[in-house]
């Protein structure tokens, strides 16, 4: 018994001399650790990881900026090595494409040599500290920030690019790694949504998308009763995409068939009844991958809005490509209308004002190129024009008066701006029936002005619905300030998840989206 209790005793000691030595040995590694990150590091060595790193030379000031904040300390590190966020933004770094974006990233093979290396990442080591932090500014850089201003201006986006320290948003993230997966303070909250809806056709590509429907040149429409294999296709398309829930695999077009095509309808910008025509089926074939660059886009326009404009009390905005105007009160819409938007040779410009004014019974005066373009010929022809279109000299200008067939109608909300660009009322009512509203000469027509002034005025003691309807049907003009700016943002948007979460995709009216594209995809 004695000869067995030595050896024992020796493996027991052993064993406690060895945890006792490495204990020693990790407390004196997490206090080199813990010294060398209260150290601050040679400010001279920014520069040259630079000359080392030339494809992040991009992000050198702003770097530079982030360490002169924390007088050259660590920032990915703790007593235990590389901290969360670093982690984290690596897994961020190598999965851009769930967040639209279309990029090489520099340096990829030493990220990785250091981040999947469990060696790599305990001891504080500046190529990977410096690494770590041109990557996180390249990543705010595609996520939160998108292309150029410059570049989206070239595209016809004049509503104000967010602004926004990257270095001080960084802050937060180290104490929250999480934000970085759904943050409003990174990017407006319409980004995750489509972000979502991204995911879900990128599973449904996997999956082989969806196959072509079959148009019969010799069908004009498809209505409720109707037999068919197209009624078997559309379907099977439907079903794909969730418009229904199951797919009976029927010829017949019934009841559960018009609940899917009133759905698929009400997302897809076109009149909400049961005929499915030929143009239905053609955009029910625009494939899956064309859908998923139509996201990406819309993901890119998201980074271009400034997070304020929800903070705003009341606000309008009007969606080109939707033909729709939605009133916000305190971020929950409470009107939507239709809207007539300029055609392709007179669009409409995308940007943002403040309304100042309505003028209701308004005067319109005729812009000098309708007059020399249109009106100077019509007089030439009639003398008589003028007076048979209400209209009069006002000096060397025309004007129509006010009445019911004047064109501006019967009110009109004015936001100054460069572009002489205004919300107003139509005689032309009959527009608002058709599936593609590009008319205008740039102004937007409002389907329900009367509403919209209504809400808009509804908490000033000056007006009631009554005095409204009046000012609106007087042969004189009466204009009145606001008490209140509401910000006017009109923006284009080709597809759009709403507050059910439910996606609408948009016709791209201006042609805008494969420009757009051909900046996200360049590698």
């Amino acid at each position: 018994m004695k000869k067995l209790l030595f050896p024992i005793i020796s493996i027991v000691l052993t064993f406690l001399f060895l945890t006792v030595s490495c204990k020693k040995q990790d407390k004196k590694e997490a206090e080199a650790n813990k010294v060398s990150l209260e150290t601050p590091f040679d400010s001279t060595l920014v520069k040259t990881f630079f000359v080392n790193h030339p494809k992040l030379k991009k992000y050198q000031s702003d770097v530079e900026k982030l360490y002169r904040k924390h007088q050259f300390h660590y920032v990915w590190y703790d007593e235990n090595g590389i901290n969360d966020f670093g982690n984290l933004l690596y897994d961020k770094i190598n999965n851009l494409e769930e967040e639209g974006v279309q990029v090489d990233v520099p340096y990829k093979k030493q990220l990785a040599d250091i981040y999947e290396d469990p060696d790599n990442d305990q001891k504080p080591d500046i190529d990977t500290e410096l690494l770590s932090s041109s990557l996180y500014f390249f990543y705010a850089d595609k996520v939160y920030h998108g292309i150029p201003a410059n570049k989206s201006t070239d595209l016809g986006w004049y509503l104000p690019r967010k602004k926004q320290s990257y270095v001080s948003y960084l802050d937060s993230l180290l104490i929250e790694p999480t934000l970085i997966n759904k943050d409003e303070k990174g990017v407006l909250s319409q980004y995750y949504l489509l972000k979502d809806v991204l995911q879900k056709y990128r599973q449904i590509e996997k999956k082989g998308g969806w196959k072509t429907i079959t148009i019969d040149p010799s069908v004009k429409s498809y209505k409720p009763g109707d037999s068919s294999k197209t009624i078997a296709q559309i379907r099977q398309r439907l079903f794909i995409t969730g418009d229904i829930s199951r797919d009976s695999k029927s010829n017949i077009y019934d009841a559960a068939l018009v609940d899917g095509i009133l759905k698929y309808k009400m997302r897809s910008g076109n009149t909400v009844n049961k005929l499915i025509l030929p143009e239905h089926i053609k955009d029910m074939n625009i494939t899956v991958a064309k859908r998923i660059k139509t996201l990406t886009v819309n993901m890119e326009r998201c980074r271009w809005i400034s997070n304020d404009i929800t903070k705003s009390k009341e606000l309008i905005v009007i969606n080109i490509p939707a033909y729709e105007l939605t009133y916000f009160n305190n971020g929950k819409p409470e009107l939507r209308s239709k809207v007539v938007v300029g055609k392709a040779l007179n669009k409409t410009v995308v940007f943002s004002a403040s309304m100042l004014y309505i003028a209701f019974s308004p005067y319109w005066n005729v812009p000098t190129s309708i007059l020399k373009k249109e009106i100077l010929p019509a007089i030439e022809e009639n003398e008589n024009y003028l007076a048979e279109h209400n209209m009069e000299w006002n000096g060397n200008d025309v004007r129509q008066k006010p009445g019911g067939d004047n064109s501006l109608g019967k009110v009109k909300f004015l936001f100054p701006n460069s572009n002489n660009i205004y919300l107003h009322d139509t005689p032309s009512k009959s527009l608002f029936n058709s599936e593609d509203r590009a008319f205008s000469h740039g102004c937007i027509r409002v389907a329900k002005p009367k509403d919209l002034a209504n809400i808009i005025l509804k908490n000033d003691p000056n007006w009631t619905p009554e005095k409204i309807d009046e000012a609106m049907n007087r042969d004189t003009e009466t204009m009145y300030t606001l008490k209140n700016k509401i910000p006017v943002y009109i923006g284009y948007f080709t597809s759009w998840v709403d507050e059910n979460g439910i996606v609408h995709f948009y016709e791209d009216i201006y042609n805008r989206d494969q420009r757009l594209a051909s900046l996200i995809y360049a590698k």
